[in-house]
């Protein structure tokens, strides 16, 4: 993986899952702190059939700023190492922040399985936002099911209108992004 953090370390590659008739995805996984909803959320995503690539405390490293691990995950995604990504933080606000800093992803703060299923339709959501501490266990996998059932990639989420909206978030990524490759 071509990810280095700020000490060297790397995100670390968790074991790969058996493919499932759901099909196999790349899910870059990450928080500031590892914990029961982190340990159920990479367990399900093992159990579903996905390869987890985790970074920061859910990888076993040291504990990270939430800012870095959760824009490990973001660039993960932006680079194509992994298809989508799931960012936690104790509130869920600053991780979705952080990921929305990388041009390309579209991180979305989710408490409910239907926000989910609206963030993949209607904002084409690549990477999902949790709060570690308002997210219960059963909770997260309703919005799991959500997440995972929902494509952006036919019905709805392509309608003319809806096209239209994500070309506008694209528009306002370009209009901010600095010539040098930075953001605003």
């Amino acid at each position: 993986m071509g990810l280095v953090a700020e000490d060297g370390t790397k995100g670390l590659k968790m074991k790969r899952a058996e493919p499932t008739e759901n099909g196999l995805m790349r899910i870059a996984a990450g928080s500031d702190e590892k914990s029961e909803l982190t340990d159920a959320l990479v367990a399900e995503l093992e159990k579903r059939g996905h390869e987890v690539v985790a970074f920061g405390p859910v990888a076993g490293q040291e504990e990270s700023d939430w800012p870095l691990v959760c824009g490990w995950v973001a660039e993960a995604v932006a680079a194509g190492e992994a298809d989508e990504g799931i960012v936690c933080c104790w509130t869920g606000t600053g991780a979705s922040i952080a990921a929305n800093k990388v041009p390309g992803v579209r991180a979305a703060l989710v408490n409910d399985a239907q926000t989910a299923r609206g963030a993949r339709i209607w904002n084409h959501a690549n990477v999902l936002a949790l709060s570690l501490r308002a997210t219960p266990i059963p909770i997260m996998h309703e919005i799991l099911d959500a997440w995972f059932n929902t494509s952006a990639s036919e019905g709805e989420a392509q309608s003319a209108w809806n096209q239209q909206q994500i070309d506008r978030i694209r528009q306002l990524e370009e209009k901010y992004r600095h010539e040098d490759g930075g953001r605003a």
